[in-house]
């Protein structure tokens, strides 16, 4: 029997599991349940085979690990490519997902901005001719649920789509994320001028415009965040309208860097459409266009056999976010609101229920119900397929349901601001589904991540050269211990896939100096597996005074543990005047930073999971030897005396 826990924070959880049920709840330093807890595979071998059992398919009894012609072969017994030959199948649909990748290393090797050719903040994708994605890149998954109503908003907008066209857009409530994330979508043709479907590329622009560089400013209407694109058109029969791009560069700090990237997606596209017209004459328009169809098909009927594998069971989670960056009248601290979430699982369906969330916020946290969306699913496909064998597409989603009530924090409606939810609520619905599904699947489930992207941009005007600058950044936190393994440090959590900025890159771009960057002892929350350590960086400005703004969360509520594991350590942002004096930040603000300061940023750790006395000895030494714990917190949290 094991026990969850979590620290830090008041809220309330109820699970269900069919055949036992308990209520459960904290307030403060600990939650408890009462749970089953079959025995973990710790082999690779033994996980794959135990993944066919629970689909219903004979499991092969070699010994070594399960290759991909073995999946293959029972999903060929099984029917699962309905009536397309399989040998061909396969071949299209890896042709599709290599097009996704592909675009990836275009806009990689071609964009200007650091936040995509380093860091990699966009997504990639195939879709059909009714916007449903078909082949998604190896990205963000915050992205997932969004992309194709980015699509399809396309669609619905323009009904004389040609051959060479160009769209795009960046509106959240057209399919968009936040204004930053711009789409440019292009169709595919085939030979006899009958659409095929469509590349979408997402991109993260440094500027979009708005009151700050960056465009990540505590605004309280989604006007004042930046320059809003509905459905575009872009370039018409292969040639740009340069009246569109004139209007959108005069709108933004630093409109060559945003030409060098719109022409990279533009690039990214062109490579999979080119791609996409090939396979139609190789396979012929109509077998493509089944196949496309086959492979959402079958990733749907692979989703429900996964969650079939699942218990049937139910949980409720609620938590509460730091706030939302907007200090009303009387206010001396940025007020918290809260989040609540109910899943029911039950056969091969699942559905997540948002009522009793709170109504909008002025503060730009606010999300449309595709984003909110996209952290349920990859919570549920990293619960659901944690061997990674569902192609992900829409398809997946089918069997999953998102309910939430227009005019809440976690399905906004116009005008409320958006800029910060894009990426803070994600992560927060994402851990949040994990604690509500762990009363009926402990054994698929994990801690609590960082829960933020920390973003932190600066930007004014570079001495070096007199240009103006925007320098975008995302910090890295702790990822969650699991049921069986450490959490990893400083790496990029559940609905994010972004790298950080090479410190390199940073010094050489831009008129800053980074100081720091290192782990964070004793922010992995302790365990019988520790949490994953978070990342401190620390920028000095040089020659200029920066306007800056941080996004963060988990600064009030840490990163909770699973099953008697502490929670990681919360969020600390400060700057550091030129004469010594600290001045402590708010996890949203926008704020100046003089010549000299220096911005400290300390993202949040993620949890611990199991009993920190279970944790073998040894594993504590060795911690202690890399730094992740100190000595004080060996004692403090493990009992062990060094």
């Amino acid at each position: 029997m094991r026990q969850a826990s979590r620290r830090g924070s008041g809220a309330r959880c109820i699970s269900k599991r069919s055949g036992q049920s308990s209520v459960t709840s904290w307030r403060g330093r600990a939650f408890t349940a009462k749970l089953n807890w079959p025995a973990l595979s710790s082999s690779k071998q033994q996980t794959r085979r135990s993944w066919f059992r629970r689909n219903g398919w004979p499991a092969p009894t070699r010994e070594d690990f399960l290759s991909w012609r073995e999946v293959l072969m029972a999903e060929i017994e099984n029917g699962a490519f309905g009536d397309n030959d399989p040998a061909t199948f396969e071949v299209v649909k890896n042709s599709l997902y290599s097009m996704a990748a592909e675009m990836r290393v275009v806009l990689s090797k071609t964009a200007y901005s650091p936040i995509l050719k380093s860091a990699g903040d966009f997504s990639c994708g195939i879709f059909d001719v009714r916007g449903d994605m078909v082949a998604q890149g190896p990205d963000l998954p915050m992205h997932l649920g969004s992309m194709p109503l980015a699509v399809k908003a396309v669609i619905k907008a323009w009904e004389d789509i040609e051959p060479g066209d160009v769209f795009i857009h960046n509106d959240p409530y057209f399919g968009g994320s936040h204004l930053p994330d711009v789409n440019v979508v292009t169709p595919a043709f085939a030979d006899d001028q009958s659409l095929l479907g469509f590349a979408c590329l997402r991109a993260h622009w440094p500027d979009v415009g708005g009151g700050t560089p960056g465009s990540y400013g505590t605004e309280t209407e989604i006007f004042g965040e930046g320059l809003r694109l509905p459905p575009v058109r872009l370039y018409r029969r292969g040639e740009p309208i340069r009246e569109v791009e004139d209007i959108i560069f005069a709108n933004i700090r630093t409109p060559e860097e945003g030409r060098g990237n719109l022409r990279a997606q533009v690039a990214a596209n062109h490579r999979a459409v080119t791609r996409l017209e090939a396979l139609a004459r190789s396979y012929g328009t109509d077998r493509l266009m089944r196949i496309m169809q086959g492979i959402m098909d079958y990733s749907e009927s692979m989703m429900r056999r996964a969650l079939s594998a699942l218990p049937d069971g139910e949980g409720s989670f609620e938590d509460f976010c730091d706030g939302d960056g907007i200090f009303e009248p009387g206010e001396t601290e940025d007020a918290p609101f809260t989040i609540k979430l109910h899943v029911k699982k039950e056969g091969d369906r699942l559905a997540v229920d948002f009522a009793g969330t709170d109504p909008v916020v002025r503060g730009p946290m606010n999300s449309p119900l595709a984003v909110t969306a996209s952290g349920v699913f990859t919570a549920v496909k990293t619960v659901a397929d944690s061997d990674a064998l569902i192609p992900p597409n829409s398809g997946c989603w089918r069997p999953i349901s998102v309910v939430a009530e227009p005019g809440t924090v976690v399905n906004a409606t116009l005008p409320a601001p958006v800029v910060y939810a894009n990426h803070e609520i994600t992560h927060r619905v994402c851990d949040m589904v994990y604690m509500a599904m762990s009363g009926f699947a402990p054994d698929n489930v994990m801690a609590c991540s960082q829960g933020t992207s920390a973003i932190l941009t600066m930007g004014g005007v570079d001495r070096r050269n007199g240009n103006r600058y925007v320098n975008y950044e995302v910090v890295k936190g702790g990822f969650g211990a699991r049921p069986n393994k450490d959490g990893i440090n400083a790496i990029a959590a559940s609905v994010a896939n972004t790298a950080n900025t090479p410190v390199e890159v940073v010094e050489m771009g831009f008129p800053l100096r980074v100081e720091r960057y290192e782990l964070i002892p004793d922010s992995g929350g302790a365990g019988e597996y520790r949490g994953g350590l978070a990342a401190r960086r620390v920028w000095k400005i040089l020659d200029h005074t920066a306007q800056a703004t941080v996004c963060c969360e988990r600064s009030k509520s840490p990163p909770f543990g699973l099953f008697e594991g502490q929670a990681g350590a919360p969020a600390k942002i400060y700057v550091i005047e030129a004469d010594g004096t600290r001045r402590d930040l708010n996890s949203k603000e926008h704020f100046l930073a003089a010549e000299g300061s220096e911005i400290w940023y300390e993202v949040p750790g993620s949890g611990g999971f199991g009993p920190p006395a279970r944790r073998d000895p040894d594993k504590v030494k060795a911690d202690v030897r890399d730094g992740y714990v100190s000595i004080e917190a060996a004692k403090r949290d493990y009992g062990l005396d060094l």
